[in-house]
């Protein structure tokens, strides 16, 4: 398997796109345009069966896309925005306003009551821009959701709201669907492109949904899409505290036909759980595995 890094030209030229509809951690949106920029020339139809912030997904702007989560919550919200933008920004907008009449906390705290009475992704939506750096987390035992009230303000409603015009255009072909990622994958026939953006085992584990992945499943169904002709690539652990651990992740031989390595800069995810301290020995960089 070569081994190349994004610091190299891509093989493609691709224009960032930065306005972030979500707040997520491990969200791509810095560098997402250089993942694009190592796709494929031409595909069919784009899938992402992982999608979480949809970084990728949005940079890319598929002409014919199928995009997926088992996270149901966050699926009402991409959902929303192909049926009803309006609907999503009406969410935010109603949300937001309870801070001019409780203060950000106590609005943060009261939205992220409702949510653990009743999980929607109206009050995920507000919680993912409102909370600690876009940490989703939730508690393994009952699925609370934990993360405090970040120290920034959540954007004004006007701003969301262009940003959700400029979303509704660019994935306005692609389809959002409730599912794991194994039946989704299934579907991909040759010629096709598959990212997969999975929870990382090395740094996620207290993230939604990371508790019961099996990676070796992935493996197992990215081998499937391989041998029928279909372009996979992969976002993955790579090494962390400026390149002194490798993540060791028991990849197949011949799985992939190249590595390239990305630099993220520092890491959200462990400024949260280090309390904001200090990250200078906190450098992530993510692989990224080709099939082709």
């Amino acid at each position: 398997m070569s081994q190349l890094f994004l610091f190299e030209s891509p093989v493609v030229r691709v224009t960032p796109f930065k306005a972030q509809l979500l707040k997520w951690v491990g969200n791509k949106q810095r560098f997402a345009h250089e993942i694009v920029g190592y796709f494929p020339s031409s595909f069919r139809t784009y899938y992402e069966p992982f999608l979480g912030s949809g970084a990728v997904m949005g940079t890319l702007a598929p002409e014919r896309g199928v995009a997926s989560d088992v996270f149901s919550p966050l699926i009402e919200i991409w959902q929303a925005l192909r049926r009803d933008p309006s609907e999503l920004k009406k969410w935010y907008a109603d949300r937001w306003a309870m801070i001019e009449k409780l203060g950000k906390d106590e609005a943060y705290e009261a939205v992220k009551k409702s949510y653990n009475a009743e999980p929607n992704g109206a009050d995920l939506l507000f919680l993912c821009r409102a909370c600690y750096g876009g940490v989703v987390r939730f508690r393994q035992n009952d699925g609370y959701m934990s993360t405090p009230c970040g120290v920034h303000n959540p954007i004004h409603p006007s701003s969301f709201s262009h940003r959700v015009d400029a979303w509704r255009e660019r994935t306005q072909d692609v389809n959002f669907i409730l599912s794991d990622f194994e039946p989704m994958m299934e579907q991909a026939k040759k010629g096709d492109l598959i990212y997969c953006d999975p929870p990382y085992n090395d740094s996620q584990a207290i993230l939604y949904g990371s508790q019961s992945f099996s990676l070796l499943r992935l493996f197992r169904a990215i081998d499937k899409c391989r041998r029928r002709g279909v372009y996979v690539v992969l976002s993955i652990d790579g090494t962390k505290k400026s390149g002194d651990k490798i993540c060791d992740l028991g990849i197949p031989d011949g799985l992939f036909e190249r590595e390239i390595f990305v630099n993220c800069g520092r890491s959200m995810l462990r400024r949260f759980q280090m309390g904001g301290r200090s990250l200078e020995t906190e450098v992530v960089a993510d692989r990224l595995l080709l099939t082709y």
